[in-house]
């Protein structure tokens, strides 16, 4: 049996970061389950970007890095908004993963309470990759396309992610 690492994020945006915690994680594993969390919410402030969005920016992210497409799946999870639940629902949405690779406190702590192995991500660049940021950067006219991989910041002008972006601050403020 091969071995399956799982990596949850919620990618708003997919960004450099993110790209380089997969590589790391793909040196260990011989596949990753990319969960794509929060999947119910889009087109608010903090989750501008639906779940079909992002699967698009991850998968043309990784296309574009040329990481074999066959070691990969990704699978969009929505919030259950029950901790005591909600690793035995993501494993309903997933296939099985021996794994975990993740730095948040509480995706740690749930994992390893339903017994699974957890491991921490070196962190690349952590104070400019950041998604928080890179869309402050967005609504701000700031230089954010250097933090996001080419064909994410292709995609995000395709779907106008930027001017979505900033309706979404005159709508979350009114």
């Amino acid at each position: 049996m091969s071995i399956r690492g799982l990596y949850v994020g919620r990618f708003q945006p997919f960004h450099k970061g993110h790209l380089e915690a997969i590589k790391e994680i793909l040196k260990e594993v011989e596949e990753i389950v990319i969960v794509i969390g929060s999947a119910q919410y889009s087109h608010n402030i903090h989750n501008p970007f639906t779940a079909g969005e992002r699967l698009v920016m991850v998968r043309r992210a990784l296309e574009e890095a040329k990481i074999d497409y066959s070691r990969i799946w990704i699978v969009p999870v929505p919030d259950v908004h029950l901790h005591m639940l909600w690793v035995s629902a993501l494993e309903g949405y997933t296939p099985h993963f021996t794994i975990v690779f993740s730095n948040e406190p509480l995706t740690q702590r749930l994992f390893k309470e339903n017994k699974y192995k957890v491991k921490k991500i070196r962190f690349y660049d952590r104070k400019q990759h950041n998604s928080t940021l890179i869309r402050q950067k967005m609504l701000t006219n700031e230089s954010w396309k250097n933090l996001v991989p080419k064909s994410v910041v292709e995609y995000i002008t395709k779907i106008d992610g930027v001017n979505r972006l900033r309706d979404l601050t005159k709508t979350d403020n009114v």
